[in-house]
């Protein structure tokens, strides 16, 4: 295959970590804003208090287990699961757009989640990792 940049080839790994501590960056603060006012974000995403936790435990793990590299294509699996929930609830109970109302409140941020770990599921995350 011909590429107009292959001298950039090289910095591959280096990529697939930013994007890794990226996504991880998303799902590591997200989880803790469930677990850490439970009551509150219950309400803001309409679901039980315990789910919630739930959800925010599975959010900082899978944040963290994409971050350090450690089982990522199995944490990034789980976090396309956690997105494809957020996706079902917001097209099909809440009527969201894709962009939504404000631009920003619809399923596309929770569609690229999706892509960016696609990304890591079938590269494994790059080689810049602690299981490596």
């Amino acid at each position: 295959m011909w590429r107009v940049f292959s001298q950039l080839a090289q910095f591959t790994d280096v990529a697939l970590l930013l994007l890794r501590l990226m996504v991880g960056i998303v799902f590591i603060t997200s989880g803790w804003n469930h677990v850490k006012d439970p009551e509150a974000r219950s309400k803001d995403i309409e679901a039980g208090k315990g789910f919630t936790i739930f959800l925010g435990a599975a959010e900082l793990a899978g944040g963290l287990g994409v971050i350090l590299g450690v089982l990522a294509q199995l944490a990034a699996i789980g976090l396309i699961l956690l997105m494809l929930g957020a996706i079902q609830k917001k097209v099909f109970v809440w009527r969201t757009g894709f962009w939504g109302k404000s631009g920003t409140n619809g399923w596309s941020y929770d569609t690229m989640l999706v892509v960016m770990n696609l990304v890591i599921v079938t590269t494994g995350g790059g080689n810049l990792s602690l299981m490596k």
